[in-house]
């Protein structure tokens, strides 16, 4: 989901942004529990931290986040199930 949504933000993604698109695309899963109305950023430390072991993004917080060529492959991927309605999140 988070590779999907950087790829979506566009070539360089501040982590502002990144929060914003997760949570518009995927509410349920980067909302508070028990505000589901509000983002809840911390859900994105670990993943990102595992996304960029896994040489799929690269960049941090600080700066903005884009993805690597292995990041924009699986990206491309990504976008091609939802737009065929296969993946469901």
């Amino acid at each position: 989901m988070i590779v999907f949504s950087i790829y979506s933000a566009g070539d360089k993604c501040t982590f502002e942004e990144l929060v914003k698109e997760c949570f518009s695309r995927f509410p349920e899963s980067f909302s508070f529990p028990k505000i589901k109305k509000w983002p809840d950023a911390r859900k994105l430390d670990r993943p990102l931290r595992v996304l960029r072991k896994r040489k799929l993004i690269k960049g941090g917080p600080k700066t903005y986040f884009s993805l690597t060529k292995l990041g924009k492959d699986k990206a491309k991927e990504i976008a091609k199930f939802f737009s065929q309605g296969r993946l469901k999140i």
